[in-house]
């Protein structure tokens, strides 16, 4: 059966509250140990063992549904924080990376050859070694291989919103996905469980897209008995600079035309340097074009979602 991320139980067709019960009890089981958050943040893990595997796995995957990268990083991080610290070679995390992709595509039913996860990379690995590799992976995870992940939890906490059109359920469970694909490489985040990290993309794309009604979803998700409030505030917090950058990649897709207000804002960059005859340094120059960039997006943000939110309330 090919696994689904969002219906990741076999049984998920059984009653719609038993099933998500099921979830909300088995969710800690198919996390990173619980000091794979603090053993990252204190450097006793390096960082950048994780971030380079990572990366690997992200060039493997590229061609497939991302899906398949985060089911592959999901497994990398369970087998690290069980294993403890690994050498740092790159051989040994590129076979690890291989291995990781090709678990994940054949728990979601891709069709693949493992000559292409040869690539680049430098290193040629033979079947015999990949699959030894992926049984020490398979016997870390003990098997559990259907991973409980935020996306099982969208379903769920989408509900409690109550949307009427599904045009915006749609608009805000899309903006959520790409706020949980960020947030899988932020080490802060990875002590939460995942139905947090659900609730909290979900409310973070409400706050951008439906301002208005927020506090009500907001409610209905503090409400709920399975969410933690103390923890879902301190993701949602924690996720706020994954928010902010999804700003600027709209604010940017959307400045690059010319508009008046560019051509505006352009002459009057030009005439501040012009002013300041180059004695501004690079590093403030930076934080200052980066403060009004912020003080832009608010502005863009405001007038947009004000308009979206009109469309329904709560």
């Amino acid at each position: 059966m090919e696994f689904n991320l969002e219906n990741p139980l076999t049984n998920f067709n059984d009653s719609h509250s038993n099933a998500f019960t099921s979830l909300f009890l088995a969710e800690s089981e198919h996390m990173p140990a619980e000091n794979y958050f603090q053993s990252l943040k204190s450097k006793d893990f390096d960082i950048s063992v994780r971030r380079e595997t990572i990366s690997i796995i992200s060039q493997l995957s590229c061609n497939f549904d991302p899906l398949l990268s985060y089911l592959a990083v999901n497994y990398l991080d369970r087998f690290l924080s069980s294993q403890g610290m690994l050498q740092p070679k790159p051989w040994i995390l590129r076979l690890l990376a291989i291995s990781c992709v090709s678990l994940a595509a054949k728990m979601k039913g891709t069709e693949f050859s493992l000559f292409d996860f040869q690539g680049d990379g430098g290193f040629i690995f033979d079947t015999q070694t990949i699959e030894r590799m992926e049984v020490l992976i398979l016997g870390a995870l003990k098997w559990r291989m259907r991973s409980i992940t935020p996306f099982s939890f969208i379903s769920y906490f989408i509900s409690l919103f109550k949307l009427k059109d599904p045009s915006l359920k749609q608009a805000i469970k899309a903006r959520a996905t790409e706020i949980i694909f960020k947030a899988q490489n932020e080490i802060k985040l990875l002590k939460f469980r995942p139905s947090i990290i659900a609730a909290s993309a979900l409310l973070s794309a409400a706050h951008e897209l439906l301002p208005l009604q927020y506090p009500c979803f907001r409610k209905a998700t503090s409400n709920c008995s399975y969410v933690n409030k103390e923890n879902l505030l301190q993701c949602y917090n924690a996720m706020q600079d994954i928010v902010i950058d999804g700003y600027e990649s709209v604010f940017d897709m959307v400045s690059s035309s010319v508009t008046p207000v560019n051509v505006l804002d352009q002459q009057f960059s030009s005439t501040e340097s012009e002013k300041t005859n180059g004695t501004i340094t690079s590093s403030s120059t930076s934080r200052s074009e980066r403060d009004i960039k912020k003080r832009r997006i608010i502005g863009y943000c405001d007038n947009l979602t004000v308009q979206i939110s009109r469309i329904q309330q709560c």
